[in-house]
């Protein structure tokens, strides 16, 4: 057994995992904007609440550079805070057993591989598609962090006026003066500009798409993140930007898929205990 952790900056969610499912689940709040040392406090009542004797080991994904042999989350996104929190040491004098850290697009990457729409590739991309863009990335059954964990940072890549996480997250609603919420409303009832929108949107995802087949030339994509809630509404102008990829045969084979399971990130985190 092993305990899985998700840090975002509203809530920690936290369970037991064992054999892929998730037992006694706890969430908590994040506390992000307290001092570093109040929410390192409330993280370890939070664990100390679920643990016991047969847990072998702690998984945690959390949205920062992480250095992930020290276990060293530094410039955490969005916990101000954190600035260099040496949390795999101070976890393992708190509860005496092994500690991994991780970036949490690595954790939902960790996840789809071994317990969601993954499992059958040995070469995948992950994309979060939410307020961010973020990638994880699975190379051979591993993987790939880089040495910050810092590769696959596809949604900073320079794009059109900005980069790709200005036009294919929930900023790219934004900018356009309405949220991803009403949008998705808006659309259901045929609103024809927001319909636009999303099939903007999908263009611009369909971009992303064909730099990741240019730079990994992965077995296959896993969507996931709330802009996914849509996905009805933007898949096809995606589909009609991915068949602009020069390589046809790269194309037909290509799988992209959507993330389903919940907590997927939780399980990613528990499955970083080796």
């Amino acid at each position: 057994m092993r305990i899985g952790i998700d840090i975002d900056g509203t809530n920690i969610r936290l369970g037991i995992v064992d054999g892929g499912e998730i037992f006694r689940k706890l969430i908590v709040p994040a506390k992000a904007d307290e001092p570093e040392g109040v929410i390192i406090a409330h993280l370890i009542d939070s664990i100390g609440k679920i643990i016991n004797s047969n847990i072998r080991g702690v998984g945690i994904g959390v949205a920062a550079i992480v250095k992930t042999d020290k276990g060293i989350v530094q410039d955490a996104i969005n916990i101000p805070s954190w600035k260099r929190v040496p949390l795999k040491e101070i976890l393992e004098k708190e509860f005496n057993i092994p500690v991994f850290v991780n970036n949490d697009s690595n954790c939902f990457a960790f996840g789809e591989r071994y317990y969601g729409e993954g499992t059958l590739y040995r070469d995948i991309v992950c994309v979060t598609l939410s307020l961010g863009v973020g990638t994880g990335i699975i190379i051979n059954n591993e993987l790939y962090n880089g040495y910050n964990t810092g590769a696959g940072e596809l949604g900073s890549l320079p794009y059109l006026y900005s980069d790709y996480e200005r036009y294919c997250g929930e900023k790219f609603f934004i900018r356009n003066d309405t949220t991803l919420d009403e949008a998705y409303q808006l659309a259901l009832e045929g609103d024809p500009k927001m319909l636009a929108l999303w099939n903007e949107l999908g263009e611009h995802i369909g971009s992303l798409i064909k730099t990741i087949l240019f730079t990994y030339d992965p077995q296959a994509i896993v969507l996931g993140g709330t802009i996914t809630k849509g996905y009805e509404l933007f898949s096809a102008a995606m589909y009609e930007s991915v068949y602009k990829f020069p390589f046809q045969e790269t194309v037909e084979r290509i799988k992209i898929l959507l993330s389903r399971r919940e907590d997927i990130n939780l399980l990613g985190a528990a499955a970083l205990v080796v």
